[in-house]
């Protein structure tokens, strides 16, 4: 929005102006308001703030938010604040993350937590084999650097991951905090089924995560719960996970 800024002795004239915003970064647009004697700028109001005129065929930008249509300009200063792009995260010592994921339990599908195969009668019909508890530490590694979701990053739509497994996303998702200058510090995941039991399972759970990660089992941590047969989770109709990640600066 521009504003009209002036010294303390400076009559401000009445003006006719054209009060604007056209589609941009904001991505916000709509009819244009025509108001006359508009002083300051908190005199601009939300809703007066419509969209796009075309005055003479005159192309308006973002930064473009005061429109002089009559008087004279002498004693007025138009000051314009262009818009601009996010600034860049700043570089912290810590990021934390959290992922979260929960997929329908199906009849005669396998059932993958952590990229080890378990045996249940049934698992999950989802993107890159349903596994819970990696797509979530993916997500927990993203939350924390400050990406979009793992739907977004990796989307079942695009062709370069049709097929892929969990474990290719875990890849992708270090190779970005590693680019990015961290590494990971610990992690915590909490597993939420009915059944079956992933006591015999946890060990090698906790392996192959270690692996996929790159780091050592005593900062890779793997809980199990069930949910006292309440709802999807406990009637076995559905499996969920948890993942809490710190990330560290190298």
């Amino acid at each position: 929005m521009a504003g009209i800024t002036a010294s303390p002795s400076t009559t401000l004239p009445k003006l006719s102006v054209f009060n604007v915003a056209q589609r941009g970064s904001d991505r916000r647009r709509g009819s244009v308001n025509v108001s006359a004697g508009i002083y300051k700028p908190s005199d601009f109001k939300l809703l007066s703030i419509k969209s796009v005129p075309k005055l003479g065929g005159l192309k308006h930008e973002d930064q473009h938010g005061v429109v002089m249509c009559k008087a004279s300009a002498s004693s007025v200063t138009y000051s314009y604040t262009k818009s601009s792009k996010a600034a860049p995260a700043p570089v912290l010592p810590f990021r934390i993350g959290h992922g979260f994921d929960l997929h329908r339990l199906e009849p005669n599908l396998p059932l993958i937590i952590g990229g080890i195969n378990i045996p249940h009668d049934r698992g999950c019909e989802a993107h890159s084999g349903g596994d819970v508890l990696l797509h979530c530490v993916v997500d927990a590694i993203l939350g924390a650097l400050g990406f979009p979701d793992i739907g977004q990053i990796f989307p079942d739509t695009d062709p370069k991951w049709k097929g892929a497994t969990s474990s290719v996303f875990v890849k992708e998702a270090v190779r970005l905090m590693h680019e990015a200058g961290y590494e990971l510090g610990n992690l915590d995941a909490t597993l939420i089924l009915q059944r079956p039991k992933l006591s015999p399972h946890k060990e090698v759970i906790q392996s192959n995560l270690c692996a996929l990660l790159g780091a050592s089992s005593s900062v890779i941590n793997i809980k199990a719960k069930t949910h006292e047969k309440v709802d999807s989770l406990g009637e076995n109709r559905s499996i969920a996970a948890h993942t809490v990640v710190l990330l560290m600066k190298k």
